[in-house]
């Protein structure tokens, strides 16, 4: 294995990513030069199904949370370790081409607000010591302490891979939950939380078919959407909310859609309402914004019946970010990878417009693995 960095001379960045889906662990190898980012690597790996219940478990108020939380900390961080050794191996590098990770963590309570704060598991100590790397995590609180969001963190690697001259474009990451960027001619001018994205159809899949995810969402396209309980769930006051706003899985679960729920709707029906509600809040928050067009991350752009829906609510041309130059899959552990090039580099990692922050800041902590 080489231990050079390559050729270019530009430095290589790791970054990890674990979102609100909890579908499994994202790595990327990449370096960030001339407006762009070159993916030398990627890797992917489901979490061990024991881990995934007890950081899903996690994700709601419950006992014992703080001696549930801590073994799952060192435990994510033992996968994140393998997520790089397996990431560096396919790259055919050593660990010495490579300045730091990225790596956000998984989250397990997001309270913005007064005195909010955004907890992420995934113990840095313990990646670093495995990897022998520099560790940048922690990204959120800081804007938290400065009066934002914490969230979202992606817009400011929308804007820098992204953005467009001549267009107002709209960047939608569709992971659990779905979030948009504005770049109104290439200048980041917005961003937040729009609502559920997978979160939601994941779990109503799962409790009636059995399955993991609505593949496609086929199941969803052959149902039919319930005006009533579509109308009823549009209702909630997180989507009159005006940005900055953020939010996660704590808020959008089960049981929020159940108090909605009632009488006995055809469980495809609701699951097609479901993806409705997606594309009619993520519509109705850009409607102000007017994209030209709209570009789609995160494991949502692989459903087509979601992507369609979008295009029909919408009125402008849908697309995958494969499009503009990186696949959907590796955008946000991407972003991750650039958020620890900004802190190396001492850029400012939040944008005020899109958290609400009282300035820019750099973001992340530094874990040294010595």
């Amino acid at each position: 294995m080489s231990s050079d960095t390559p050729a270019s001379g530009a430095p290589l960045f790791a970054g990890l990513m674990t979102g609100t889906s909890l579908d499994g662990i994202d790595a990327v190898l990449a370096r960030f030069e001339n407006q762009g980012v070159d993916i030398l690597a990627t890797h992917s790996a489901p979490l061990p199904p024991t881990l995934r219940e007890r950081l899903l478990a996690l994700t709601r108020p419950g006992d014992d949370e703080i001696d549930r939380a801590g073994p799952c900390h060192r435990a994510l961080g033992r996968e994140y370790t393998a997520a790089i050794q397996a990431l560096l191996a396919g790259a055919d590098l050593n660990a010495e081409a490579v300045t730091a990770i990225g790596c956000h963590g998984q989250t397990v309570r997001h309270r913005p607000g007064d005195d909010g704060f955004s907890l992420q598991l995934g113990c840095a100590d313990t990646l670093a010591t495995g990897t022998g790397l520099p560790v940048i995590s922690d990204f959120r609180n800081k804007d938290m302490v400065l009066g934002g969001q914490g969230a979202p963190l992606a817009p400011r690697f929308h804007e820098y891979l992204f953005g467009a001259p001549d267009a107002r474009v709209a960047v939608l990451n569709l992971g659990g939950i779905a979030n948009v960027s504005l770049l109104d001619h290439g200048t980041l001018t917005g961003g937040f939380d729009t609502g559920p994205a997978n979160t939601l159809l994941d779990l109503w899949h799962q409790r009636h078919q059995g399955r993991g995810f609505d593949a496609d969402g086929a199941w969803a396209a052959g149902g039919r959407v319930l005006p009533v309980l579509l109308d009823a769930l549009l209702a909630d006051p997180y989507f009159q909310l005006a940005p900055p706003k953020s939010t996660g899985r704590e808020y959008f679960h089960l049981d929020w859609l159940m108090n909605t729920l009632e009488g006995n709707a055809a469980p495809r029906d609701v699951q097609a309402t479901l993806a409705e509600l997606t594309a009619r809040s993520v519509a109705d928050a850009l409607a102000p914004f007017a994209p030209d067009r709209l570009l789609v991350c995160g494991g949502g752009a692989h459903n087509r019946d979601l992507m369609a829906r979008l295009e029909r609510c919408l009125g402008v041309p849908v697309a995958a970010s494969s499009e503009a130059g990186l696949a959907p899959d590796w955008v946000e552990a991407a972003a991750f990878a650039w958020l620890a090039w900004a802190w190396w580099h001492r850029v400012p990692g939040n944008a005020p417009a899109v958290t609400g922050a009282r300035r820019p800041a750099v973001l992340g902590r530094l874990t040294l693995p010595d």
